[in-house]
């Protein structure tokens, strides 16, 4: 509370305090990124601390260690690997991080579970949401989005792929035709309309997913699984 006194009438006006919330953003969509700028400018209780498209942004940002929230997409910033999460969370123990994506594995669900990361909604995600899950993880409690829980947490439906760790969202599927294709990471970001820090995430992902470590690798491994027809690979 803040004591104002009146000159006019020497009455006492009380003024609430509210606590602000320091937030970073840390995506390379700009639309996404845009759109929650607009949401969090229009809320009294949120400051903006800046924007990061990549992990060596993210970090300057938070190296005055003042920031209390990080919404961010693991898929779009190169980080190295979900452990970088940890890691965040073990240097800035005041930072509550708000994972907003397109898509996610059960077994990317499950790491971030393991880190102790449990704040995940997709970017379908309406105003009201939004603001649930960030107060939500502010507070310190699980929030996820309804289709997230209807993926995760029905056991029954599709278990014993879901549950292969191994198994690669269509996406990333994709973008392992292109590399057959031959395609780099630059062409393969313009044929997809995505950043090249987003494709170069994605490929760590495969490559650790399927636990392989050259492209020759992921090529073989995608024939025999089926991900490519009527190739002929040649090493």
């Amino acid at each position: 509370m803040n004591c104002q006194y009146s000159n006019d009438n020497l009455s006492i006006i009380i003024i609430s305090m509210e606590k602000i919330y320091k937030v970073i953003i840390a995506d390379s969509q700009f639309l996404v990124v845009e759109a929650l700028k607009s949401l969090i400018a229009a809320e009294t209780e949120f400051l903006l601390e800046g924007i990061a498209t990549t992990r060596h942004e993210l970090l300057k940002l938070l190296q005055p260690n003042t920031c209390q929230l990080l919404i961010t997409d693991f898929a779009n910033i190169d980080y190295d690997g979900l452990d970088d999460l940890k890691n965040l969370k073990i240097r800035h123990p005041q930072l509550s991080i708000l994972i907003l994506t397109n898509t996610i594995s059960r077994q990317e669900f499950a790491d971030l579970s393991r880190l102790g990361i449990k704040n995940i909604i997709y970017k379908t995600a309406d105003k009201d949401e939004i603001f649930s899950a960030i107060e939500s993880t502010l507070k310190s409690k699980k929030f996820y989005s309804d289709e997230i829980l209807d993926l995760f947490l029905d056991l029954s439906d599709n278990k014993s792929i879901s549950d292969d760790p191994k198994t690669l969202t269509p996406s990333e599927i994709e973008i392992v035709k292109l590399i057959a294709d031959g395609l780099t990471t630059k062409e393969i970001a313009n044929k997809r309309n995505i950043s090249y820090h987003t494709v170069n995430t994605h490929r760590k992902n495969i490559f650790r997913k399927v636990e392989v470590s050259n492209a020759s690798e992921l090529i073989m491994l995608a024939i025999k699984a089926g991900w490519i027809d009527n190739i002929e690979y040649y090493i």
